[in-house]
């Protein structure tokens, strides 16, 4: 079974509490985006992993695909598979892709062996595998708090908007980029900002992460400006970055202008 698990943008990201089990609590829009990798998985005589595209760093046999199979094989006799993911999603760019992977890793095994689980059920294993990997269970524009795996509804449709997503190919750590924000409560009801015009966003709609990010890496700030210079209706960092977006209200194509970097456009 093949399945292509997405990237997701942050839209607006307030840091807003440091917890006591060392994570963050944050308020935040999270809107899945069609960059993609490639996953497949099938029955097979013992379990295994590879891996194909982008390089991905660390151990294979720690993967989270695999850690997600782990998890579900503990409640459910289901046999080995082979698991084959085709990287395609920057890695440590503020897309979630490593947290797609594994929660359509799930979904995936929940189809092909009819498990019948519920999507509570999915997404209560998802949030043992990280902090927004519950989300790509619905996979919808959701209102994220908590550590980013407790759910609000939100009324935001940019379907026909198009999208530019620029990662200028730098690695930022999660740790890096927390040890830059101060968390405070947030100064703006954030889902009540996302219901106006996008092209209003601009002043109010912040990633916290900017604040020392920007600084610390000017082309990320460049990237920002250009995208607006090509006219954006709305650009920002997304997650804890590296990779920047623009939301247009007409197609463009903007591959050459950022040439040296990693690029994806598309409709949303």
């Amino acid at each position: 079974m093949v399945t292509f698990p997405n990237a997701k943008i942050n839209i607006g990201l307030h840091i807003t509490e440091k917890r006591s089990d060392g994570f963050h609590n944050l308020e935040s829009c999270f809107y899945p985006v069609g960059w993609c990798d490639v996953l497949e998985i099938l029955p097979a005589e013992k379990l295994s992993f590879k891996s194909t595209g982008m390089p991905i760093p660390g151990d294979p046999a720690s993967n989270l695909c695999l850690k997600a199979y782990q998890l579900v094989k503990q409640d459910f006799n289901i046999p080995p598979v082979m698991i084959h993911l085709h990287k395609v999603v920057p890695i440590g760019a503020g897309l979630g892709g490593g947290s797609a992977d594994c929660a359509f890793t799930i979904k995936t095994l929940n189809d092909l062996f009819e498990l019948h689980l519920t999507t509570e059920q999915m997404e209560n294993y998802a949030r043992k595998l990280g902090s927004d990997c519950a989300f790509f269970i619905q996979n919808r524009p959701k209102y994220c708090v908590e550590k980013g795996d407790e759910f609000l509804e939100i009324t935001l449709d940019l379907s026909g908007k198009y999208i530019v997503l620029v990662n200028p190919n730098i690695h930022i750590s999660t740790v890096a980029a927390y040890s830059g924000v101060k968390p405070a409560d947030a100064k703006i009801d954030l889902r009540e900002i996302l219901q106006k015009p996008v092209n209003q966003w601009r002043n109010f709609v912040k990633n916290d992460f900017e604040n020392h990010l920007l600084l610390k890496y000017p082309s990320i700030s460049l990237i920002k400006e250009q995208l607006y210079a090509h006219g954006a209706a709305y650009t920002s960092m997304t997650g804890s970055g590296s990779t920047v977006f623009g939301i247009f209200e007409e197609e463009v194509n903007l591959k050459e202008t950022f040439a040296d970097y990693t690029v994806w456009q598309g409709k949303m």
